[in-house]
């Protein structure tokens, strides 16, 4: 299913896959629209990000860990997200008290063990993941990580602190390994966020998008 748009003449155009597609790629069905699918209201995808699975990409929802509804925490994705096969994403439920004697959470069990239950569990915040964002294939987010946008997660990377915009990441913790762009670059990037165009200045853009000329990505915004 594709979406149409006017051009600037009044004319209809093509403009890419509809954001309502579930499965975007004609005849087949591991790659979806990733928030065509979610059924947690405490998973926000925004459009166009995709999840591509090798076995069911509908089982998204079970690489999202310990994701209790008495916790509360969300999982925030942007826009234009590419997510590879076995991302795992450590909500907060997996969280244990350090600070007590001992890592065992006895007051979850109740039976008598309540009385043990904090005024608070531990809470690292929502997982965020910017827009334009490509995460590799097995890779491991923990509670509370922020991603910046246009960043990259190198494959089986277990993200344990916040990613900075347009940095590639990678390792166990996962260290920057460099910066995509200059920094002036990333800076003007961050200011005219493509990815909040309306889809027909995206589709009208693209070449400049799908670029490295920032001159021209400029001149487009």
């Amino acid at each position: 299913m594709t979406s149409s748009c006017q051009s600037p003449k009044g004319l209809t155009m093509i403009c890419g896959p509809s954001p309502q597609s579930k499965y975007p790629l004609a005849d087949q069905t591991r790659l979806v629209f990733l928030n065509n699918i979610i059924n947690n209201p405490n998973i926000i995808v925004g459009d166009y990000t995709y999840y591509d699975d090798f076995e069911n990409p509908e089982n998204f929802e079970r690489n999202v860990l310990y994701h209790f509804d008495f916790v509360g925490d969300q999982l925030l994705i942007g826009k234009f997200c590419a997510i590879a096969s076995d991302v795992k994403f450590i909500m907060n439920g997996g969280n244990h008290r350090t600070d007590w004697f001992t890592n065992y959470p006895f007051p979850i069990f109740g039976s008598g063990w309540e009385v043990a239950m904090p005024d608070s569990w531990p809470h690292k915040g929502d997982t965020v993941i910017g827009n334009d964002v490509w995460i590799g294939y097995g890779a491991t987010i923990m509670p509370g990580v922020h991603v910046g946008d246009g960043a990259i997660i190198a494959t089986a990377s277990v993200v344990t602190r916040p990613v900075e915009p347009y940095a590639i990441v990678g390792g166990n913790p996962a260290q920057e390994i460099r910066k995509r762009f200059e920094d002036n670059v990333i800076e003007e990037l961050l200011e005219i966020q493509w990815w909040n165009w309306d889809i027909e200045k995206i589709t009208r853009n693209l070449n400049a998008i799908c670029g490295s000329d920032i001159q021209a990505l400029r001149e487009a915004a």
